[in-house]
């Protein structure tokens, strides 16, 4: 309660609990805390982005007073502090009724470059992010003894704006932690730094911030300290910002000094889990620990690997980190290496792939060797990873390789729609949150009603335009200076028209342009008298893909192209927020990576959970959850070399032969009947399969619980 009236003034005594809760992001997924913050001011939670830390700063104060003596309200107050007290002090849970066996004094500790847990912490770039963000929020559901470890960066990712012209221009607007629900952690006798570490050559002093995110307590390091150098300050400000060398340094911090935090805070983890390689030196901090304080390099491999999980994310080879192996032993020193001792020299070579370039350091390859517990991130991605990364264990078969897979999946209750969770309180009972393991609980979807889940996505659907208006007036009255923007951000958006959503990073691989590889025919589909068609799109292209950034800036044009009519928008700036909008509120998700380089692709899970079905390439979970009721699916392409002529023509003849007519064979009361069936299937399965929740339980059961519970390991190391 003290660290949150540092960020929120007094609230009255009949409220003050407000405080507590709007500093523990649990509120975030909880539907009768967020109800409760929209009745403070409706207006002002909306204008905020459904931040309960500025709507508690700028609220009027006799507001608060008006509603501490409001009786209604004050009864739901009393209820959402009820729960709040039980999610904090809480010993029970799926983890310890399944796990009874397991001691909870040492957590899983996640090290991840980025987390997305919420818009008004941007501190993530895109679907890594947000996937570790639904991992936190599960673990405290599942009441997993869990702690999470990141880095601070004060200017986030970046803003997206788009010119006039289309192109992408990159801005920073620092964080104020004063928005946030970030507390600095100080250190030993209230120094602002918590541990230090030494890399090319001089001290740097590692500060930390911690947040709440229901039961989990999640620790973000930072670096921006007076006592260190100018250089060094700036280390932890943005998000995969620089080139090798900054990454560099940012890994060294994330690793090194995050295993350093915790041991300074007195956190003792029984299992380490690196969710993709930007976190692998943790384990190589982890071996360093143990070969200084006297074991063998040998002993101490084994012991590390046997604690550690790695999950891979991308199954495209220059999406893994490398640097110059000289650069590696530059920045950890001589005096990190020396605990090495005798094996100072293999200690820099862990991360040498023996049949690639032996002057390059590749994060996946230490990753794959310090880690007895490996997975990408669906069965496809396990099976591609191990066509990757199989030559390590010498010439084994591939299905021998000890590359497994978990597929993702996310957190239903951030992701699935106030009015869709409703429609299911009405129909399966205020309790269905409680039966969300048992198949039979998503198999009822199909009885829904099938105009009470129509109505309810139109409700979604228009909340999207609304949106989508609003926006365009506030940036045309502060930033805009022509119609044509105003157009493109999606103005003249019709809800009665049927609407396809397209939201990715602008990598070229994932192919954002494809549905306008035939302009003239997609111009036909877009402007049919009787069958109309929409599209909107959001992303954003790092800011060094140039070829990302052209790729945006084409369809930004046709957004302005008056010959489509106003039906192609694209929106500024994606973020969290807008991403929540956009899964519930469009009729078709579409997502047509090249095969087989999406490694999952959550976006159409979320998507699925709203009753949105998803048109893609059978690729990440698209090979898993398609059944053929709840969406389409692009067949395989017959070669690589005409893989983007095939997949386009079958994109457009989906779309033209069965998509959008199924959409508009609406009955009398414009009810498409047969199109609801495939979006109560896409719940179905959704639920049943592709949840953060599943996918949690799935890492409990194969790694963090025999980890936890020390039984025996079988090492399978690979060479090196």
């Amino acid at each position: 309660m003290l660290l949150s009236r540092t960020k929120i003034p007094a609230l009255p005594p009949r409220l003050e609990g407000l405080a507590a809760l709007a500093v523990n992001l649990a509120w975030s997924w909880h539907r009768q805390a967020r109800a409760l913050f929209r009745r403070v001011d409706e207006m002002l939670w909306r204008d905020s982005h459904h931040n309960p830390i500025v709507l508690l700063r700028h609220v009027a104060p006799e507001r608060l007073e008006a509603l501490a003596k409001d009786a209604d309200f004050c009864s739901h107050y009393d209820v959402v502090m009820a729960w709040l007290e039980l999610e904090q002090v809480s010993g029970g849970g799926w983890f310890r009724d399944h796990y009874p066996d397991v001691a909870v004094d040492r957590p899983v500790a996640y090290f991840c470059a980025e987390f997305g847990l919420h818009a008004s912490v941007p501190i993530y770039s895109g679907g890594l992010g947000v996937l570790a963000g639904d991992h936190c929020k599960t673990a405290s559901d599942l009441a997993l003894p869990f702690v999470g470890v990141g880095l601070f960066y004060k200017k986030g990712y970046f803003d997206q704006r788009i010119t006039p012209l289309g192109w992408q221009e990159d801005s920073d607007e620092e964080v104020n932690p004063d928005n946030t629900p970030l507390v600095p952690v100080p250190g030993a006798d209230g120094t602002p730094w918590v541990t230090v570490l030494n890399t090319f050559g001089r001290a740097v002093h590692i500060g930390a911030w911690t947040m709440t995110v229901g039961r989990a307590p999640l620790y973000f390091l930072d670096t921006d300290l007076e006592l260190n150098h100018e250089d060094d300050r700036t280390l932890t400000s943005k998000l995969y910002s620089g080139g090798a060398g900054m990454r560099l340094r940012q890994e060294w911090i994330l690793g090194t000094g995050g295993v350093r935090v915790l041991r300074a805070l007195g956190i003792h983890p029984g299992a380490w889990h690196a969710n993709e390689g930007h976190a692998a030196f943790m384990m190589l901090e982890r071996l360093r620990e143990l070969v200084g304080s006297g074991t063998t390099m040998a002993a101490a491999k084994t012991e590390v690997r046997r604690t550690s999980v790695f999950t891979t994310h991308t199954p495209v080879p220059a999406g893994h980190d490398a640097f110059d192996v000289s650069q590696v032993a530059e920045c950890a020193g001589m005096r990190y290496l020396e605990d090495f001792g005798a094996d100072a020299e293999h200690a820099v070579t862990l991360g040498v792939h023996p049949r690639h370039d032996t002057r390059e350091f590749q994060m996946t390859v230490l990753a794959i060797r310090l880690a007895g517990h490996v997975n990408g991130v669906a069965q496809r991605h396990g099976i591609v990873s191990r066509e990757l990364w199989g030559d390590l264990w010498s010439d084994r078969p591939l299905e021998q390789v000890p590359i497994g897979a978990v597929t993702n999946g996310v957190h239903l209750a951030t992701w699935m729609a106030n009015p869709m969770m409703r429609l299911l309180d009405y129909h399966l009972g205020d309790d269905w949150g409680d039966r969300l393991d048992e198949p039979e609980t998503w198999d009822a979807v199909l009885g829904l009603d099938v105009r009470e889940v129509w109505f309810t996505h139109y409700e979604l659907k228009r909340t999207l335009l609304r949106h989508l208006r609003e926006e365009a007036r506030r940036r045309w009255r502060d930033e805009w200076s022509e119609a044509a923007q105003v157009v493109a951000a999606g103005t003249l958006l019709d809800p009665t028209v049927f609407t396809i959503g397209l939201a990715r990073r602008f990598a070229t691989y994932k192919r954002a342009n494809l549905l306008f590889s035939d302009i003239e025919r997609l111009r036909a589909l877009v402007t049919n008298t009787m069958r109309p068609v929409q599209l909107v799109i959001a992303g954003k292209a790092h800011p060094q893909d140039t070829p990302g950034k052209q790729l945006l800036q084409s369809l930004y044009h046709f957004a302005r192209d008056p010959m489509f009519e106003g039906r192609v928008a694209f929106l500024e700036d994606y973020d969290m927020h807008l991403a929540h909008l956009l899964v519930q509120g469009v009729d078709l998700w579409l997502n047509v990576p090249r095969v087989p380089l999406e490694a999952s692709g959550t976006s159409g899970m979320k998507a699925a959970l709203n009753g949105v079905p998803q048109l893609s390439t059978i690729d990440g979970w698209w090979e898993e959850g398609f059944n053929g009721k709840n969406g389409w699916a692009i067949p395989k392409a017959s070669t690589d070399a005409t893989a983007d002529a095939e997949d386009a023509e079958h994109l457009y003849q989906l779309l033209e032969r069965e998509i959008v007519p199924l959409w508009y064979d609406q009955d009398a009361n414009r009810i498409p009947r047969r199109w609801v069936q495939r979006m109560k299937e896409s719940i179905r399965i959704a639920g049943r399969q592709f949840t953060a929740r599943r996918m949690l339980q799935n890492y409990v059961d194969r790694y963090y619980a025999p980890i936890l519970r020390g039984d025996p390991f079988v090492d399978d190391p690979p060479l090196g």
